[in-house]
């Protein structure tokens, strides 16, 4: 068994080697790129300006707060959905033989590919981006939440029998706590998913959003505007995944104690 002490001290060493890690690839960015005359390759000095310069303005929070508006919708659909569908597959073996080949065939086709379709669906507006990211985040939370559920512990579902917790309670107090590790997997690899979705989203037919800004200043060869957009990306993606990271954490600890001390 781990101690608290050791690990914490694990911790804070993983911690300080992802600190190390980020900090060699952002001086070798800053060395290879300083001086640079190449327009294609700014130095990240001016990059790093203009992010603080553009998106600290009226239209550069308005294009952030469309593409986090656009992200969250279409990512709280896509888990829900996930969920709901999940288990509703992992317990019904017969519901399970019925719609595999369906969903199989739909899992199949990558949702960038569904765009024409989601434009002559929705239009070019907030509902076909939200309808892509949900689409696109909906399978890994579906598969691993099917998965947990079809995989309970025997014990569990034996002391349910026992206690006779049927119905609504035996799905909210036996499945969803046996089955919350395998949907926050899920979850973790939807948000980078639906970070892809609503960039590529943006790029067609959008008129704000982060991929909006990226597609037009390279269009307009305001490439050091390009260039921030993509770290401003970047920054977003790191930021939600370091969120979900304690989330899931909290939640794992909620969910079975014994973790604390593993």
């Amino acid at each position: 068994m781990t101690t608290p002490a050791l690990k914490a001290s694990t911790g804070r060493g993983r911690a300080l080697v992802a600190v190390a890690g980020a900090l060699t690839a952002l001086t070798a960015w800053y060395l290879l790129s300083q001086g640079s005359e190449n327009v294609y390759f700014p130095a990240l000095s001016a990059i790093l300006e203009e992010t603080v310069e553009y998106w600290q303005t009226a239209q550069g929070v308005r294009n952030l707060t469309a593409s986090l508006k656009t992200l969250s919708a279409g990512l709280l659909i896509g888990v829900a959905s996930g969920v709901g569908v999940g288990l509703l597959i992992g317990q019904l073996p017969i519901l399970e033989q019925a719609v595999s080949p369906a969903l199989e065939f739909a899992r199949a086709i990558p949702a960038t590919a569904l765009i024409p379709f989601a434009m002559m669906l929705f239009g070019v507006g907030d509902n076909m981006k939200i309808f892509l990211i949900a689409l696109g985040s909906l399978w890994p939370v579906l598969l691993n939440t099917a998965d947990g559920a079809r995989r309970i512990d025997p014990t569990l579902e034996d002391s349910a029998r026992a206690f006779r917790i049927t119905g609504f309670q035996r799905q909210v107090f036996i499945v969803l706590p046996a089955v919350l590790p395998r949907v926050l997997v899920g979850i973790r690899i939807a948000i980078p998913l639906g970070l892809i979705l609503m960039v590529t989203s943006e790029m067609v037919g959008a008129q704000q959003g982060l991929g909006f800004v990226i597609t037009q200043a390279q269009a307009t060869f305001q490439l050091v505007t390009m260039w921030s957009g993509i770290v401003v990306l970047g920054l977003l993606g790191f930021t939600l995944t370091l969120a979900y990271s304690l989330l899931e954490r909290a939640l794992l600890r909620w969910s079975d104690p014994r973790k604390e001390d593993a």
